[in-house]
């Protein structure tokens, strides 16, 4: 078997070659089981809950009746955001959360995400142990009886604990403030506009009724216009758009200029390391992080860490620093004060909060990171690693690194999720960029073919 986990989880088509109840059964009986091989002293209680895709309830059964019969109790949260999850682990002392979605893909895909204890994301090594007894079989042998065998109960209030966990954790009201928000159809739209309603704000929600089907459909972070044209059409100071898991937020101006994560990051630093909050004067952010982001921090002082992409390696970067802040150009941004992963309607409570302290709006406090023009263009190949490794591929880098020289720059990367390799280039202007990416996506098409 390969490698099952990705960057975030096991991820796919649900019902389809992958990604089907007998998988979540098996993942969640070896998850269980590696709990109880590791501490042997208490029975596992596991967290289980998922976004309003029609594909949870089918997995969330799967994964409940793994978990009970390799001897874990089960404690069902429903629908609630991934950060929610990941709060209710730590809160209630489990040894395992799990959550049920897709994050921002398209309603058929879901996926599996784990959570350590303390709410944390599962390290590579557990994966590595889980994967093996899924490969092995050792979870379909042995299983408890009577006693042993795991319950199951719901928790029925933990919208309300995490909600109230996001209000105190901002440093001032948000009364003055109005904002649009859209919920993707997805776990925030409940608690995503009641928290923000509840620490003051005027809030006028979209995209806010999910029925299973609708979740990510033309709304949503990766789908900005409906926004827009809702805060220009009721005048609102700025509007935030999550994902169908609510792990991420983007934000659009009074104008309806978007305004990203690596801007968004910046906004939260400075206002961080004003207040004295910004541990180190450090800020991590990823390889996917814009050039303008770097260069606004050096000015103002602040140390950039890059990680990889992927949420989890900006937390273990900020844990092993004992660092405040950090994030993804996507809007994933971890404050480790608060949460243990990134976190949308956490981080548009903070940013309201400082339009609110600073009587400033979205659009001046943006205007601190000036974003070079980004050409981002997703390769369908046939093997990702071999696209971006080839011979060929790696020259065209080479060549493009060196006529971009220090105005510009150049990621290849695989997807760790999808069939694709990312082609990132940053330059002096747009066309300069879209003709630098356009031409090395040409070369990774060739090196590994559909």
């Amino acid at each position: 078997m390969g490698r099952l986990f990705g960057t975030d989880g096991v991820r796919g088509l649900a019902n389809g070659d992958l990604l089907t109840p007998e998988l979540a059964l098996s993942v969640a009986v070896a998850a269980a089981r590696v709990l109880v091989e590791s501490d042997s002293s208490h029975q596992p209680l596991a967290i289980v809950g998922r976004d309003p895709r029609a594909s949870g309830e089918m997995l969330e059964a799967a994964v409940v009746a793994g978990l009970t019969s390799a001897g874990a109790n089960v404690v069902r949260v429903g629908v609630l955001p991934t950060p929610a999850v990941a709060y209710l682990v730590g809160q209630t002392g489990a040894d395992l959360g799990v959550m049920l979605s897709a994050s921002h893909n398209p309603m058929p895909d879901n996926g599996i995400k784990l959570f350590a204890a303390g709410g944390q994301k599962l390290p590579d090594e557990l994966e590595a142990r889980i994967e093996k007894a899924i490969e092995d079989g050792h979870g379909l042998v042995g299983r408890p009886t009577g006693a042993g065998i795991g319950r199951v109960h719901d928790l029925l209030d933990g919208a309300e604990h995490y909600i109230k966990h996001l209000v105190e954790s901002i440093p001032n009201r948000l009364e003055g403030i109005k904002v649009v928000v859209d919920c993707a159809n997805g776990a925030a739209s409940e608690a995503g506009p009641v928290a923000y309603r509840e620490a003051g704000a005027e809030v006028i929600a979209i995209h806010a009724e999910p029925d299973g089907l609708n979740i990510n459909d033309n709304c949503g972070s990766t789908h900005l216009d409906e926004v827009r044209e809702a805060v220009l059409r009721e005048g609102a100071d700025l509007g935030l758009a999550h994902d169908g898991d609510a792990d991420r937020c983007l934000a659009v101006t009074a104008a309806g200029d978007v305004v990203d994560g690596d801007q968004i990051m910046a906004i939260l630093a400075l206002a961080m390391r004003d207040a004295g909050t910004l541990t180190g004067d450090t800020l991590v952010a990823t390889v996917m992080s814009n050039l303008g982001l770097r260069i606004a921090m050096k000015q103002s002082g602040i140390k950039l860490i890059e990680t990889k992409v992927g949420d989890r390696y900006v937390l273990e970067e900020l844990q092993s620093g004992g660092l405040a802040l950090g994030g993804e150009q996507s809007g994933h941004i971890v404050m480790p004060a608060f949460a243990t992963t990134g976190d949308g309607v956490l981080t548009g409570l903070h940013l309201m909060a400082q339009l609110a302290s600073s009587g400033k709006s979205l659009a001046d406090l943006a205007a601190v990171v000036h974003r070079l023009p980004q050409s981002l263009i997703n390769v369908k190949v046939g093997n990702r690693e071999a696209g971006a490794a080839a011979p060929t591929v790696q020259a065209a880098v080479a060549l493009a690194e060196a006529e971009l020289g220090e105005t510009g720059r150049v990621l290849l990367r695989p997807s760790g999720t999808e069939p694709l390799v990312r082609v990132m280039v940053e330059a002096a202007t747009e066309e300069k960029a879209r003709t630098v990416a356009e031409r090395i996506a040409d070369e990774v098409r060739a090196a590994s073919p559909v």
